[in-house]
């Protein structure tokens, strides 16, 4: 009888703690990839890389960007109200081009409540590109500056098109209004709860860790970038310093894994909610976790690949050249960040090519298309199907001119 009432409670407990690890298969993973002598090195490679030439980036472009992106959204939201559809489209542009999903996710409930126009929406959810902007502007920031200025004057236009062809009020009657309170109502009592919710301790200490590693992990990637040896300027070795480089990455994936329950698929692609009293680097913590675990499931994904199935990518681009643009749109009318970010991240590993991941930032539009589709699907189905047509004019106009 104590050996049933134990087994018993056994399994209960397990499954209770399920839900909670599920993001945990990631790191286990890795975990089992560098014991593989076979695929010790590889991993170690991949993990070195996304920490120092990565990791480290994004985490200082996200510390500028939440530092300021609150001032930039209230300054822009309330000298909004009485601007005309047009100035409402140019100011949603320049919202969903500001890295991350915070400026999409703004200009929906501000559709949703009445104070901005349809045009919008498919402005901000065509310029926006998500968490995906942060890595192609640490990685390449030329080519995220090419990129974020086309998906600027991409979404302008889109949003005037939209607007000239259906107004501003267009589909605003398929958000019921049940709903919105209730969205509402939803939202006042999560922003009432959050204030009154602690930071957790291990957020906090994520926060400075990455304070502390931002400025010395940035200079020890810019010295690589320049091809300078870190090693013997450190007076180490390359093997400490791609151990170092993946064990700040490995402990960064671990603490992202346990970091939210896994319920739905929202849960999995997109960025972590953020409390508002959390601090800059808390919330640089955050997001720079989500992103440094997606990179590394793509790179890894990717070199296991070309490592196991002899991967040529000139005949994959000879055989699949001409629909490397469409498959870039389409995985970009994915809802959330996580497969945008696989998509960039494949772009810079040279997998797919730039017109692809033009494509792709075009018609991504990141988290923000979790509370359309909780608002109205038939307002998110509509504005990314918008947002895919100009997608596809570019991705294939850039493939046909230039690749």
């Amino acid at each position: 009888m104590p050996f049933s009432l134990l087994e018993k409670l056994d399994v209960f407990s397990l499954r209770s703690l399920v839900p909670h690890y599920r993001r945990l298969l990631i790191p286990v993973v890795i975990m089992v990839l560098l014991v593989n002598t076979e695929t010790r090195s590889l991993t170690l490679s991949v993990l070195s890389d996304a920490f120092w030439q990565v990791a480290v980036f994004v985490a200082a472009t996200l510390a500028v960007y939440h530092l300021f992106a609150d001032k930039i959204y209230q300054l822009t939201i309330a000298k909004n109200k009485r601007y005309q559809a047009t100035r409402q489209v140019v100011i949603a542009s320049v919202l969903g081009v500001l890295p991350g999903c915070g400026g999409a996710i703004v200009v929906i409930t501000q559709y949703v409540s009445g104070r901005m126009g349809f045009g919008a929406v498919a402005a901000v959810l065509t310029s926006t590109m998500g968490d995906a902007a942060f890595l192609l502007l640490a990685a390449e920031p030329l080519t995220g500056l090419g990129v974020a200025l086309m998906s600027l004057i991409v979404g302008i236009l889109s949003g005037l098109a939209v607007n000239r062809i259906h107004g501003p009020d267009f589909l605003r009657k398929t958000v019921v209004d049940n709903a919105i309170s209730d969205q509402w109502s939803q939202c006042s009592s999560s922003r009432s709860s959050a204030h009154r919710q602690v930071v957790p301790r291990r957020l906090r200490y994520q926060g400075l860790a990455w304070q502390w590693l931002m400025l010395p992990g940035a200079i020890v990637g810019l010295m690589m970038a320049a091809q300078v040896d870190v090693a013997s300027v450190l007076s180490v070795s390359d093997t400490y310093v791609s151990a170092l480089g993946a064990l700040f990455a490995l402990t960064f994936i671990f603490l992202w894994s346990v970091t939210r329950e896994v319920t739905n698929f929202e849960s999995i692609v997109a960025e972590d909610k953020k409390l508002k009293q959390s601090k800059a680097f808390q919330k640089v913590a955050l997001d720079t976790n989500f992103v440094t675990s997606w990179v590394v499931m793509a790179f890894l994904s990717f070199e296991l690949v070309m490592h196991y199935g002899q991967f040529d990518l000139t005949n994959a681009f000879k055989l699949f050249g001409a629909a490397a643009p469409l498959m870039g749109v389409l995985v970009g009318m994915i809802p959330g960040c996580g497969p945008q970010i696989i998509t960039t991240s494949l772009y810079l590993s040279g997998a797919i090519p730039l017109s692809a991941q033009l494509g792709n930032a075009i018609s991504n539009d990141g988290d923000a298309l979790f509370p359309a589709i909780a608002l109205s699907p038939k307002v998110a189905i509509v504005a990314t199907l918008y947002s895919a047509i100009p997608a596809l004019i570019v991705a294939y106009g850039y493939y046909f001119i230039f690749e």
